[in-house]
């Protein structure tokens, strides 16, 4: 590999997007050096951070396309692969129709990656089946926010913010090990005065910071944050002339809210009275307050009326679209919001524009040259997409993802994706899904490419080229270029970045994510721009619009420029606890790990500090199951069988159960989740399901 010297870039994992340089290393390769100037971690990196160029080394990655002769995955070239890969999809399409082609896509992929993919699918193969990992992240936060507010960015203010409001609720998130980084955010906030309660059923490294630390019951989380609304309206805290002025549908919401009293409350999560009104006292005394939701309550069959609960608790006490308060959801993967923002979502089309609206499919039908009734409508969601494997889906392009370890029910999923007629994977390593593959694609990762991403403020940045990739390795934009002149569509899928985010600039112009103003040279002078960031109108070319680092200061996103109340009840989890499946399994990840563990898994520092799966449990459990810190115990439920050894600890509720869903294997949490999904975002129910915890003897 070829370096250049000190490249600033951004770190391939999280949505922090954490800034970072790129130096020559004295053993070759690149080594990862801080970078203070950048406001978002001021030079502060995870380990994952750290040792990210690991993964660049041609020991752990793939450096040639594979193509499966005779059973086996055989090193071949790329000409050959991609025959077999064209071959594949065009035969699916004249014998099955389009929609037997399907695309699946990742919250890693750039906006440039994730834009092209959402046009190949709808343009070359004429397909609606297209849809990707982030539908697993946070879609339930995105519809909630989209129905209260008209408009779904991860925060609606910059992370700066966090440190001088008054109180923070965070909910579901242990941001130190998912997010250490930001971490500090919470630190400073406490030093300023600010009070931090954190909503979680296990008393995590980040619950261990908090003023009050509620661990209701998972899949309770809904039902907490009405019964706090219903003792802000009992106690006269709500905002009235904030909710006459600025919001709607408060009536419905209230007479909901109160239906949830304090004691009806308690015993469904577990909170007590006391704690209940201690956190409603700590929330609204302050002048300034704000809500961030992460994965524990929005990954349920019922996340998105949870999300609202939380959105509806802010908007009664005056908490949203004023400066210091708010709303705001942790996005979770890498480019998770800028993933769902251009079209790989099965819903969308570029600049978040709804695929059902007949401007919306008029003007991107312009940009890119073809018949607005050529497009095809929405498809199925990213569970129902791999649940359709091998029946009316027959063969999966697959970019970015390894659902054979990240979906739920992940045995039933697996066996999906080995029933297909062909599976081609584009990856940086030979995942467990790609291992399953006809042929797969080694394509250029983040130090290897320029490309541009957006962090969960909704800050768009630029990653650019360090390295020049392996001699065998092609980029994403490449593969699709090449497929589609394959695929008789020989213009439109240009390779080079740039020319690729230009075009996504005129696709997103006017829509919600309108990045019209953004160019690669602007984002190479500045620390990213916030969208939605409109190019300048007229002849004259005016003063650059600025971005927006703040949404809904004057009016709210929607068509009345309101927020709106969501009226939403408590519901129970899908699987409830039962004599033969009595504890609940949650699940979450670890500080050393990343998702699906398919790229941090192959760094020994991190293997290191985290080598395999584990239960979590409670020394009351484990004690009726004779079980001691260390032995092998299984995790049963409905769906399959996981073991993995006990860790003991007092810092989780004696009815739950955790485990990290990073590794595959006999340990893989994913064989257990509930699929069962949520009505409006389709996110389906990680965080909850009925099991049962047996000793493993022997």
């Amino acid at each position: 590999m070829q370096q250049t010297p000190a490249t600033p870039t951004h770190c391939p994992y999280c949505a922090l997007q954490c800034g970072m340089n790129l130096t020559p290393a004295r053993e070759g390769g690149v080594a990862v050096v801080e970078r203070p100037d950048f406001p978002v971690n001021r030079g502060a990196l995870c380990g994952k951070g750290r040792t990210a160029a690991a993964v660049l080394s041609e020991r752990v990655r793939l450096t040639s396309p594979l193509v499966r002769k005779d059973g086996v995955l055989t090193p071949a070239g790329w000409d050959e692969a991609l025959d077999r890969v064209a071959e594949g999809m065009s035969r699916a399409r004249t014998e099955h129709g389009p929609d037997a082609c399907g695309v699946f896509g990742g919250g890693g992929l750039t906006n440039e990656k994730a834009y092209a993919l959402g046009k190949f699918a709808r343009i070359v193969l004429g397909t609606s089946q297209i849809d990707y990992n982030g539908r697993f992240c946070m879609s339930s936060a995105a519809a909630a926010g989209g129905k209260a507010f008209g408009l779904d960015r991860g925060l609606p203010f910059p992370l700066e913010d966090i440190p001088r409001t008054g109180c923070v609720i965070l909910v579901g998130s242990n941001i130190a090990e998912t997010m250490p980084p930001a971490l500090r955010y919470l630190t400073e906030l406490k030093e300023n005065g600010g009070r931090l309660i954190v909503v979680d059923p296990r008393r995590t490294r980040t619950a261990e910071q908090a003023d009050l630390h509620l661990a209701p019951r998972p899949g309770t989380d809904l039902a907490l944050a009405l019964g706090l609304l219903h003792l802000v309206v009992a106690e006269g805290r709500t905002d009235d002339d904030y909710i006459r002025e600025r919001t709607s549908g408060w009536e419905e919401t209230r007479a909901a809210a109160m239906a949830h009293w304090p004691e009806y409350v308690e015993r469904i999560t577990g909170v007590s009275v006391p704690e209940l009104r201690e956190a409603v006292r700590l929330f609204c005394e302050p002048e300034h307050a704000m809500v961030l939701t992460a994965r524990g309550p929005e990954q349920q069959a019922k996340g998105t009326d949870t999300v609202g609960a939380w959105i509806n608790l802010c908007l009664a006490t005056g908490r949203a679209g004023r400066p210091l308060s708010g709303y705001g959801c942790l996005t979770g993967q890498g480019n998770g919001q800028g993933g769902r923002e251009h079209g790989q979502k099965a819903d969308q089309l570029p600049g978040y524009r709804k695929l059902t609206d007949p401007e919306a499919r008029r003007h991107v039908a312009e940009v890119w040259g073809v018949d607005p009734d050529s497009l095809p409508g929405p498809g199925r969601s990213a569970y129902e997409l791999l649940d359709a494997l091998g029946r009316d889906v027959r063969t999966l392009l697959l970019m970015g993802s390894n659902p054979v370890v990240s979906a739920p029910r992940a045995a039933h999923i697996e066996e999906r994706i080995r029933s297909l007629d062909f599976l081609a994977v584009c990856d940086v390593v030979l995942s467990e899904t790609a291992a399953l593959a006809d042929v797969v694609l080694p394509v250029t990762q983040w130090a290897e490419e320029t490309g541009t991403t957006t962090n969960l403020e909704g800050r768009v940045l630029l990653r650019r080229r360090a390295v020049t990739p392996p001699e065998g390795v092609r980029s994403d934009l490449y593969v699709l270029h090449e497929l589609a002149t394959r695929l008789g569509v020989e213009k439109g899928f240009p390779t080079d970045p740039e020319e690729v985010f230009e075009e996504l600039r005129r696709a997103s112009a006017g829509g919600i994510a309108d990045y019209s103003g953004i160019t690669y040279r602007r984002l190479a002078e500045e620390d990213g721009v916030f969208w939605p960031c409109p190019a300048p109108a007229g002849r004259n070319t005016p003063p650059a619009h600025p971005g927006t680092p703040r949404l809904f200061l004057d009016r709210f996103a929607t068509d009345d420029g309101r927020a709106r109340f969501a009226p939403v009840s408590h519901r129970p989890i899908a699987e409830e606890p039962d004599d033969e499946y009595p504890v609940l399994l949650t699940t979450g990840r670890v500080v050393a790990q990343y998702q699906s563990g398919a790229q941090t898994r192959r760094v020994d520092e991190l293997n290191a500090a985290a080598p395999g799966p584990f239960v979590e449990l409670h020394p009351r459990l484990a004690e009726r199951l004779g079980a001691s810190e260390g032995d092998p115990v299984a995790v049963v439920s409905r769906r399959g069988r996981a073991v993995a050894p006990a860790r003991i600890t007092t810092t989780i509720r004696p009815d739950t159960v955790f485990m990290p869903f990073h590794w595959p294997g006999e340990g893989r949490a994913n064989t257990l989740t509930n699929p069962a999904l949520d009505p409006t975002s389709r996110m389906p129910e990680f965080k909850a399901c009925a099991v049962r915890v047996e000793a493993v003897r022997g």
